[in-house]
């Protein structure tokens, strides 16, 4: 593997990944699952939900850097690129529009990036890190079932219209869906690739996508998809099975929209007015009010600083315009520099199941960003992109 070391000449060595690394990807996720708004079966406290999350990013950092204490890392186009919105980050928060709580989003995002660069020596094109991040992603699925079997009726309630959530651990629907959506996409991706057997790929993926359907969440069965079918376009290439699995999921496709389209697009509308829909559940009505809202030179640039995502009150649920919101036009050619980087690179790796993996999680994020945010700040988004720079990095198998 090709390792850099701060302060000295670069050399090239083999780096065997030690198991701990898997301790600290999934003290990444931990981080990611705070939520709030969600009534549980045994009720959490705020402080507790802040005390587990932001600990374990810290643990994270601290145990990556005991693993990494010589600080060798590979060069890394996105995550210099997430260093610089860090930046940006920094100069907005300094305004104090959003309040000293936007130092503290700062600091976590400095952890969590800081954490990123010191994995970076581990990050070798193999599937490392989509075996760490399956494993976790089946215990928050775990829990979420649970929840299910414990209190139906916590875990489906009216309040969010009867789709599922997590009674057990506080996520929304949405939260719930992404996690099963990429759960079950990179599970498939597995089993395409002859990296698991198809006993071991339905027991996996099965039940995520079940939980999918439950949470009832649109824009992750629509990043599901739109990620699968363009990843079994790259692998097809040069896998017969993907082949297969292309054209009978295309013909599958054909035969529902033709005998079960009434179904699909009943499920799709969650039972919406026509003018719900069409202002994307009112999510329309907050962007034209964020759009329209008077800005400085300097908020227009570098925005208004990392805060909670929402304009007015409402949440903004787009990650372009949260980005915009907070970090402004600067960030904004950020996130949208690492995200065309990344998809470029991947477009000129010859054909793997790596390159595919990577595919499906930079298509996943781009379908998602248009309606959930994340793209800004320490969220599972930014966690799936750098699992995906992991897989495209180029050196010896570890």
């Amino acid at each position: 593997m090709h390792v850099v070391e701060i302060g000295g000449e670069p050399r090239t060595e083999t780096v065997r990944t030690p198991k701990l690394v898997g301790v600290v990807w999934t003290l990444l996720v931990v981080n990611t699952l705070g939520s709030i708004g969600v009534v549980t079966i045994v009720r959490i406290p705020r402080s507790i939900i802040q005390l587990v999350t932001m600990g374990s990013l810290v643990v994270a950092f601290a145990l990556a850097l005991a693993l990494n204490h010589r600080v060798r890392i590979r060069p890394n186009a996105y995550l210099l690129l997430l260093t610089l919105l860090l930046v940006t980050s920094v100069i907005s928060s300094a305004q104090l529009e959003s309040g000293y709580g936007a130092f503290f989003r700062c600091f976590r995002l400095f952890l969590f990036i800081s954490t990123l660069w010191l994995l970076t020596r581990w990050w070798d094109g193999t599937l490392t890190f989509v075996h760490y991040h399956i494993r976790v992603l089946v215990v928050v699925l775990m829990s979420v079932l649970a929840g299910l079997v414990i209190s139906p009726g916590k875990a489906m309630p009216e309040f969010y219209s009867g789709r599922l959530l997590d009674a057990i651990w506080p996520l929304t629907p949405p939260q719930v869906a992404h996690y099963a959506a990429i759960c079950v996409g990179l599970t498939l991706m597995l089993w395409l690739g002859r990296r698991t057997d198809r006993t071991n790929a339905l027991v996996v993926a099965v039940p995520a996508l079940g939980v999918l359907f439950l949470s009832h969440t649109r824009t992750a069965t629509l990043g599901l998809v739109v990620g699968m079918t363009v990843a079994l376009l790259s692998l097809s290439l040069t896998n017969a099975r993907a082949r297969k699995v292309f054209a009978f999921s295309a013909l599958s496709a054909g035969a529902v929209a033709v005998f079960a389209g009434g179904l699909v697009l009943a499920w799709f509308q969650r039972g919406q007015s026509q003018e719900s829909l069409s202002n994307l559940t009112g999510r329309a009505k907050v962007w034209d009010a964020l759009l329209e809202a008077p800005r400085t030179t300097m908020e227009n640039l570098f925005g208004i600083g990392l805060g909670d995502k929402s304009f007015g009150g409402l949440p903004i649920d787009s990650s372009w315009l949260a980005v915009f919101h907070e970090e402004g036009y600067v960030g904004v050619v950020i996130v949208a520099a690492f995200l065309l980087i990344l998809l470029t690179v991947a477009v000129l790796r010859p054909p793997s199941l790596s390159r595919a993996c990577a595919i499906f999680l930079i298509v996943y994020c781009l379908t998602a960003s248009y309606t959930e945010a994340g793209l800004g700040d320490a969220s599972p988004y930014l966690l799936d992109l750098a699992m995906a720079g992991s897989l495209l990095a180029q050196g010896e198998t570890s």
